[in-house]
Parts: C-alpha cells; structure tokens; sequence
C-alpha cells in the first residue's frame, strides 16, 4: 500500500491533482444549482448518481482495482450510502432549489463539526482545547449566518443545509464505528450504488417514471458534470490519490471545495452573498479548518 508522502514530498503533480478534485466537487455545487431549475430535485439526482455510479464502477474495473465486500459489510455500506448519498443528495437539491447556493455550501461545509460532536458521544473521542475552539466558532458563524433569515419565517433552506452536514457526518462516524475494513474505492463505488438505489425508489415514489424528456442543452449538460465529473471521476481520482497525499495536502485540499464552490456561485450564478453569510462561511470555514488542519499538522515534520 502506498503510504502518505510528506509535505516536503508532495509535488506539482499532487497539488494539481487535488485543484482538480477542488473543481470537480466544488462545481458539483454549480452543476446542481443550475440542474435544478431545468429538471425536478428528484429526476435530476436519479441521472446523476446513475451517471456517476456507472463512472466509478468502470474506472475502478478499468484500472483494476477490486470492488468486493465482504457479506457482513454490506449493510454497513449500505446504510452508509443511504446517509452519504441519498440523504445528501436529495437534501441538497432540494436546499439549492428554494434558496442561496453559496449559502448551502457554507451550511453544508460545518460538516467536520458535526463529525466531531458525534464522534465524541459515540466513538468516545476526546473534545480537546482546538475541537472546543471549532465548535465555539461554528456555533458563532451558524448564528451569524441563519439569525437574520429567521426574521422572514422558518427558511427550510437552512434546515436542509444543515441536514446535508449531519447526513454526511453521521455517515463517516457511523463506518468509522462498526470500524468497515471495505477498501475505500470500493466502498464509494457501493455507496453510490445502494444511494441510487434510494433515490430510484423516492423517485417513483414522488415522481414516478424519472422526466428524461424536454430538457435543455444546459440541464443536460449540469446532468452530465453532476454524474461524470462531479461525483464518478471526483471520487475515482480522491480514493486513488488520497493514499500518497501528505495529510496537510489532502486537508487542505478538503477545504478548496467550498471556496471553489462559493466563488463559482459569485461568478457564474450571480449571487451575492451579504455581509452576514460572509461572516458565517469566515467563522465556519475557521471551525472547518481547526478539525481538519490541526491533526494534520501535529503530525507532519517541521
């Protein structure tokens, strides 16, 4: 197994590696927003993660990793993807569909908070002095951020956001507890499928046969970054680098996403976040960096 190269190590390669993977998910975000005023939240999640389960699933053949699991993992893998991929997707559709992107991002991107809170109730992990700072500073941007949007009624964008988080977070402590021995590939590959699977089911549920028919070019084209970029090669390319990443180059990598997918909904979606969002994703952003960032620098030579 390929180990984590040191920061020293890392090189040209690695870091436009992890650029590309910034673009890829933080365009997801774009992708999506503009998905969803062409096509419902639910025909539209059906495409893309179809799309992108059969992108991962062909690279990963392609390449010759395996993509076995064994029997008693696969509920595991399976409500990990009902959390991970279903929940999430159809959590952010919906939250882009009735409100600000960049927003959604911001919201979405407390993520590593909740994973922390979490961890420490289930797995027993130890709140030391900079988790307590990041919770402090979450706590603070969330205030910052939502306070102002309550004066207009109870905004379902928020709670949605905020689903995405704790959908996603609960997902890696959950596999983290009954401790998966999956390899990573091949757990994304089965996430994103056991996800679609939900999502085909609510989708007939809701909708009924998927809408395929009518789009415009641009909604197909959203569908098609979504499925192909967005999530089959975006994680294809995480799950193959991720092991000869130092960890300060993938955390810091983790942390490109929202910035890209923030500036890219300024730029090509026209938003214009208020002073109390760009508080919020300072604050947030900060608390996102004291989880992912400290561990890794504790441990990297000087």
């Amino acid at each position: 197994m390929l180990q984590p190269r040191d920061t020293a190590e890392v090189t040209g390669r690695d870091r436009l590696l992890v650029f590309l993977l910034a673009f890829a998910w933080g365009g997801n975000w774009i992708a999506v927003a503009i998905g969803v005023h062409g096509e419902t939240p639910w025909s539209l999640r059906f495409l893309g993660s179809a799309l992108g389960a059969l992108t991962l699933i062909a690279a990963a053949w392609l390449t010759g990793h395996t993509l076995k699991v064994p029997r008693a993992e696969r509920i595991h893998v399976m409500i990990a993807g009902f959390l991970n991929v279903a929940c999430f997707q159809i959590f952010s559709a919906f939250a882009q569909l009735n409100g600000a992107t960049s927003r959604v991002i911001i919201l979405t991107y407390s993520m590593p908070i909740w994973t922390t809170i979490m961890s420490r109730f289930l797995l027993g992990e130890r709140l030391n002095a900079v988790r307590r700072l990041a919770i402090a500073l979450c706590a603070a941007g969330l205030a910052v951020l939502v306070w102002p949007l309550f004066a207009h009624g109870v905004p379902a964008t928020v709670f949605l956001g905020l689903g995405c988080a704790i959908v996603w977070g609960g997902a890696t402590v959950y596999l983290k507890w009954v401790k998966v021995t999956v390899p990573p590939l091949a757990n994304a590959a089965w996430q994103l499928v056991f996800g679609f699977l939900f999502i085909a089911a609510g989708t007939f549920v809701f909708e009924g046969v998927p809408h395929v028919r009518g789009l415009t070019l641009e909604t197909w084209a959203a569908i098609l970054f979504m499925g192909v970029v967005g999530t089959g090669f975006a994680h294809f390319l995480w799950w193959s680098i991720a092991g000869r990443l130092s960890p300060i180059t993938a955390s810091i990598g983790s942390l490109m996403v929202p910035v890209v997918g923030v500036l890219g909904s300024v730029v090509l979606l026209n938003e214009r976040p208020t002073l109390t969002d760009a508080a919020g994703f300072v604050l947030i952003f900060g608390a996102a960096s004291c989880v992912l960032l400290m561990p890794a620098l504790g441990g990297a030579k000087a």
